[in-house]
């Protein structure tokens, strides 16, 4: 048998060096846990901080152009709004109410190719 090669000798025990270091690093972090999802009651309290004030405004449809303008929002939930594509179509229902984290908004459409069509969007500040 030949002499064992130092280089390789030395390696070994840097690679093994390397690893007892890095298994204790792992050992020694502190246990993470997933965050639990938000309870249903901390949902609703966000979104009651959130004004309806918040969807006025011009929201746009990223694929096509398509408009929706929110003029204004009652605290009865009733919308004024308008839908452009690009021209108005007639809007028959519009309103918004709390939902989760967020506010829920629906649409309804009643025009010529537009007999009842609905949007039915939401809000989320994050």
């Amino acid at each position: 048998m030949g002499k064992p090669n130092r280089a390789l000798w030395i390696a070994g025990g840097a690679a093994a060096l390397v690893l007892a270091a890095a298994a204790f690093a792992v050992l020694r972090l502190p246990s993470t846990r997933a965050p639990s999802a938000p309870t249903p009651a901390a949902l609703a309290s966000k979104a009651d901080k959130i004004s309806a004030e918040r969807l006025v405004g011009r929201w746009l449809r990223p694929d096509g152009g398509y408009v929706v303008e929110i003029r204004s929002a009652q605290v009865d939930g009733r919308l004024d709004a308008a839908y452009l594509n690009p021209r108005p179509i007639n809007v028959s229902r519009a309103e918004w109410r709390r939902d989760g984290g967020g506010l829920r908004v629906f649409i309804e459409l009643r025009d010529v190719n537009y007999p009842g069509s609905t949007y039915t969007l939401g809000y989320v500040p994050e």
